[in-house]
C-alpha cells in the first residue's frame, strides 16, 4: 500500500535582519511537507500498526528528504534538522508519531545530511491550518544552541479529519547574532564533567 499523499509543500524562509541588525549570514529555514490520507482512520482502534509503518514510513522519508536536499543544494550544507507529524481530528496522537518515530522514515534524511545527532520531533493532533511546528538543533551536537531553532508554518486545508502532515525541517546557518552560549559552559559553571554530564 503507497500512501495517498493529496499533496506537497516547500516553506523556505529566509531571515536577513534580526534584532534591528543585520545577519551577518542569513539564515535559511527549508520545511518539506507532505499531507497523507491516515491510513488508520476510520477503522477503530487498530492495535498493530507495524504494517502500514513499515509501508508508508519509508516512502514518505525518501520523498521529504528528497525535497530538503533539493532546495538546500546537498545535504552538506543542511546545519540544524527536525521532524513534525500533525494528525487530524479523527486520528490518535499515537498515528502522527507512528509515520515519523521509526528509523524507516529518519534515517533518510539522516544519511542524507551525515547526521549524528537525533532528530528533534514534535507530534500533535489539529485542524486544518494547525500549527506545523518543526523543532530543529545541529546535526551533529546537541548542545549547540545557536542551532536551537523552531520552523512555524500551516497549511490552510490540512490536515483534513482524516489526513496526516508529515514534515521534515532544516537550517543553513544558526540564530543570527546568537549570545547564549551552549549548554557545555553551563556544565563547566556547575562543576559537572563536561565529557559525563551525569557525573557530579
Amino acid at each position: 500500500m503507497a500512501p495517498t499523499i493529496r499533496k506537497t509543500l516547500l516553506h523556505v524562509e529566509t531571515t536577513l535582519i534580526e534584532g534591528g541588525r543585520a545577519a551577518p549570514v542569513p539564515l535559511k529555514l527549508i520545511a518539506a511537507m507532505a499531507v497523507v490520507r491516515n491510513p488508520w482512520a476510520g477503522r477503530g482502534f487498530v492495535e498493530d500498526l507495524k504494517p502500514g509503518i513499515n509501508e508508508l514510513a519509508p516512502v514518505l522519508g525518501e520523498l521529504l528528504t528528497k525535497m530538503i536536499i533539493d532546495t538546500a543544494g546537498s545535504g552538506e550544507v543542511v546545519e540544524a534538522y527536525g521532524k513534525s507529524a500533525v494528525v487530524g481530528l479523527d486520528g490518535e496522537i499515537e498515528h502522527a508519531s507512528a509515520l515519523i518515530h521509526t528509523l524507516r522514515f529518519g534515517n533518510h534524511y539522516r544519511s542524507a545530511v551525515g547526521a549524528k545527532s537525533y532528530l528533534a520531533f514534535c507530534n500533535t493532533r489539529g485542524p486544518a491550518n494547525a500549527p506545523v511546528m518543526i523543532p530543529l538543533m545541529d546535526k551533529n551536537d546537541e548542545g549547540r544552541r545557536s542551532h536551537y531553532l523552531t520552523i512555524q508554518c500551516a497549511i490552510p486545508d490540512a490536515p483534513a479529519a482524516d489526513e496526516i502532515v508529515v514534515a521534515l525541517g532544516a537550517s543553513i546557518g544558526g540564530r543570527p547574532h546568537h549570545r547564549i552560549g551552549d549548554r557545555y559552559q553551563d556544565l563547566q559553571e556547575l562543576g559537572h564533567d563536561v565529557a559525563n554530564p551525569a557525573a557530579v
